[in-house]
């Protein structure tokens, strides 16, 4: 059966050299053995007599045999009993590493996490701008990144889309569209767009596409309108045709009337309906019944559930549209929030105010984050810790600072040796 390959071992999110803490290791050990070796082999000639250097390298040997003993003592008590005797005080961070967890839990939140300590840090930082730069860089400058950001919020943005209720989504937006636009005073808003536009001289094309829709509309109904004239003029005159010459010419002068107006912008007509036009805004603005009943008519049409329908089927149409476009690479929804993205970056970099919003912003949220959860991160951080067993913690603070400690031992076994040397050169003058 295949094996699995082994996790390398990690502190702080960073690959640990246990290898280069190994070999440090044998280097330590190595070197208390060379001393072991030479304080063997120098004890004859320093005792002979042979030469008084002899005595000065025993002497060095000797005490730094010694010296590096008692470090390796003191570096493998802090992880294991040394030899495996059950020595008081030793395998001092498995046996005691729900204390330190504690105390690194501790020391965190009051050293790092305090509000005063993250709003001083943060007042350094311009977050805002560092933000804008990133969104702002060209595609040789982080822009693979910030397409992958886009392509992650469309991704997003349809999954969302798609995990929410169609239907509870649609009446909460439409109860919203709803409650806004009940508050909103309809009236004296068509009015003053009434009269900005007869201002603007915006109107001349309603009022011919409403002569061109009442033309269509008399010739769609000619019959009828025939019929009604027959039925309207008197018995004789129906007897005597008449009556057709009269439905003809009626219709013959409608046509010709509103072909005037179409043509002729300065026609009576045309002055009537710009008049009543006028009026009607007018009424909009400040004639108390004409606003009331239009806020009834409002009120009518968004009770009415013909309109409630309508919206509904607006709305998924817009939600399923969304969706398909997010997903979509050749959409160009992408490419628009790209654009969006790098105009926000340049108005992050370019405004001092906005910035100043952002990062206060930023600094008040990170302050209230270390104010309400720093309890909940320090206790996380102690309890991910107590859940370590004692191997796996040994092993990670020893991968992580191991080399460092086996400096202490070749440090011992030379200083060692360096005060043996010394005490044996003051023991021979006195």
């Amino acid at each position: 059966m295949a094996t699995r390959p082994s996790r390398p071992l990690t502190f702080g999110g960073q690959p640990l050299t246990v290898d280069r803490a190994k070999r440090m290791r044998w280097t330590a050990t190595g070197m208390l053995a060379a001393m072991a070796v030479l304080f063997v082999a120098t004890h004859g000639l320093a005792t002979s007599g042979a030469h008084p250097a002899w005595g000065y390298v025993h002497a060095f040997a000797e005490a730094a045999m010694v010296g590096g003993l008692a470090d390796w003592f003191a570096v493998t008590a802090l992880f294991r009993a040394p030899l495996g005797l059950p020595i008081p005080h030793t395998a001092i961070i498995p046996e005691n590493k729900d204390r330190i967890a504690d105390t690194m839990a501790a020391f965190l939140r009051e050293n790092f996490l305090t509000p005063a300590v993250v709003a001083r840090r943060m007042a350094g930082m311009n977050i805002a701008k560092a933000a804008g730069e990133f969104l702002a860089a060209s595609p040789e400058r982080g822009g693979d990144e910030r397409s992958r950001i886009t392509s992650g919020a469309a991704e997003l943005l349809a999954e969302v889309l798609e995990s929410l209720d169609p239907d509870r989504l649609g009446n909460q937006v439409r109860s919203g569209l709803a409650g806004q636009l009940a508050k909103l005073d309809v009236a004296p808003l068509a009015g003053r767009m009434i009269e900005s536009a007869m201002v603007d001289k915006r109107h001349q094309p309603l009022i011919d596409g409403f002569v061109r829709w009442a033309g269509l509309t008399i010739e769609d109904n000619e019959e009828t309108l025939r019929e009604i004239i027959h039925q309207r003029v008197a018995g004789v005159l129906r007897w005597a045709g008449i009556d057709k010459t009269i439905s003809s010419s009626v219709l013959d002068g409608l046509y010709k009337l509103l072909a005037e107006v179409l043509v002729n912008p300065d026609h009576p007509l045309r002055g009537k309906i710009e008049e009543g036009l006028a009026k009607l805004g007018q009424d909009l603005q400040h004639d108390p019944e004409t606003r009331a009943k239009v806020e009834d008519m409002k009120r009518d049409l968004i009770a009415n559930p013909a309109v409630a329908v309508w919206w509904t089927g607006v709305w998924e149409r817009m939600r399923q549209s969304l969706i398909r476009r997010a997903r979509d690479p050749e959409s160009g929804m992408g490419e628009e929030m790209r654009s969006m993205l790098s105009e926000l970056g340049q108005a992050l970099q370019q405004d001092a105010r906005l910035q100043h919003q952002i990062n206060r912003f930023a600094r008040r949220t990170a302050v209230g984050i270390a104010t309400r959860y720093g309890d909940q991160i320090v206790r996380l951080v102690s309890e991910t810790v107590k859940r370590w067993d004692a191997t796996t913690i040994t092993g990670r603070v020893e991968g992580a600072v191991g080399r460092d400690l086996q400096f202490i031992r070749i440090n011992g076994t030379l200083v060692g040796g360096l005060v043996g040397m010394a005490l044996h050169a003051a023991n021979r003058v006195l």
